[in-house]
């Protein structure tokens, strides 16, 4: 059973994985192609952030952005390297999916990289559901990016 922590960024491993994040996603992405939010950018209000533990290790993490009252965008996915390719990418993504319900958020959309480095995060998010759509919110055509967009239901 995965433990969900709202908001510790300041403890070092989330502060390590997150720094790692932000360095592999601008490396990955060409200039004005990079989305990642860095830790200031998720502290603000609109976006709540989670951090997922194992017995007592760091599986990974995940942030929603509120962008109206029934559309959120999922931020800042991470899967520690010690946990890939187990299924913690679903737990994290359905963990995020129950604290969006739980908020009324309806639809749950995000931006993805098209290179290859972003295969595995294509792949898991085909998995969970998401399907393709236009560009939304501030985002703009991009070749180097893919959209992709999900109804939840909230029972």
């Amino acid at each position: 059973m995965l433990k969900s922590i709202e908001g510790n960024f300041d403890h070092p491993e989330v502060n390590k994985l997150l720094t790692k994040h932000f360095i592999e996603l601008r490396a990955a992405s060409p200039e004005g192609s990079a989305h990642v939010l860095d830790i200031p950018g998720l502290k603000v209000p609109s976006i709540k952030f989670w951090s997922l533990w194992e017995n007592e290790k760091l599986v990974g993490c995940g942030a929603l952005k509120f962008l109206d009252e029934n559309h959120g965008e999922f931020k800042s996915i991470r899967i520690h390297n010690d946990f890939r390719n187990e299924g913690f990418g679903v737990k994290i993504i359905e963990h995020l999916i129950d604290q969006a319900k739980k908020l009324n958020i309806k639809r749950i959309s995000l931006e993805t990289g098209a290179g290859k480095f972003f295969d595995p995060a294509r792949k898991l998010f085909k998995k969970c559901d998401f399907k393709p759509c236009k560009p939304f919110a501030h985002y703009k055509e991009d070749i180097n990016s893919l959209y992709l967009t999900k109804l939840i239901n909230n029972d």
